[in-house]
């Protein structure tokens, strides 16, 4: 079980672009993080956004923006997020030892995280732990948003939570996908305490309303 109280990240994937930073705020009285979901059409399908936008939205809002770089070439990416005002980037282990990645993050003043697709095995991120702020689990497989929760990456949630408990390391543990107010209670029962979620947010009516749902119902089970 997490220890950390629940915290919340709206992901702009699911936002609309043409008014960002009013969705921004919309959802800012419920929104821990920012979640900001950046992909090169190669590494996954889709391609969304860069540090131009990233730099739009520091302008805008004072939110940790957490940005997952879901690309080939995550080295050649971080100087620019760092100077559009990131404050964290996670890199996937599927493209290899990250060492050299969190190594350049820290120099940048970013707080490093990794992440591990829905198909990786949990040992792949377990070495790592003690050298990153971060560690994200994709609850879907990674590349567009709307899909429904993979259940079977809880296993993997439970093992990263016992071992950073284990070894006392402040590092946080998120999930991303599928996550609304029915799977949420799920992964923070198996450890997780930092939620991302977006078309659950950003696809509802009142984004802040459907924030608190989510963080009621996930901290009904968090510890």
């Amino acid at each position: 079980m997490s220890p950390r109280p629940v915290r919340i990240a709206p992901s702009i994937l699911a936002a609309d672009y043409a008014m960002l930073a009013a969705e921004v705020e919309r959802v800012r009285p419920q929104a821990d993080l920012l979640h900001v979901d950046v992909m090169d059409g190669h590494f996954v399908p889709n391609l969304t956004i860069g540090p131009p936008v990233v730099a739009a939205l520091r302008k805008h809002t004072d939110l940790f923006l957490d940005c997952h770089l879901m690309v080939e070439d995550p080295l050649a990416l971080l100087e620019p997020m760092a100077e559009a005002g990131a404050n964290g980037c996670t890199v996937h282990v599927e493209l290899g030892d990250p060492t050299t990645a969190i190594r350049r993050m820290r120099q940048l003043d970013l707080h490093p995280g990794i992440v591990l697709n829905p198909s990786t095995p949990v040992h792949q991120v377990l070495p790592h732990l003690g050298v990153v702020d971060l560690v994200l689990v994709m609850s879907v497989v990674p590349g567009r948003g709307g899909q429904p929760f993979i259940p079977e990456v809880l296993p993997k949630v439970e093992a990263i939570r016992r071992r950073i408990d284990r070894d006392g390391l402040a590092v946080d543990l998120e999930i991303d996908g599928g996550i609304n107010p029915q799977t949420a209670p799920l992964a923070t029962a198996a450890g997780a305490n930092v939620l991302v979620a977006g078309s659950a947010i950003f696809g509802q009516l009142e984004p802040a309303v459907a924030a608190a749902r989510i963080r009621t119902a996930a901290t009904a089970t968090a510890t």
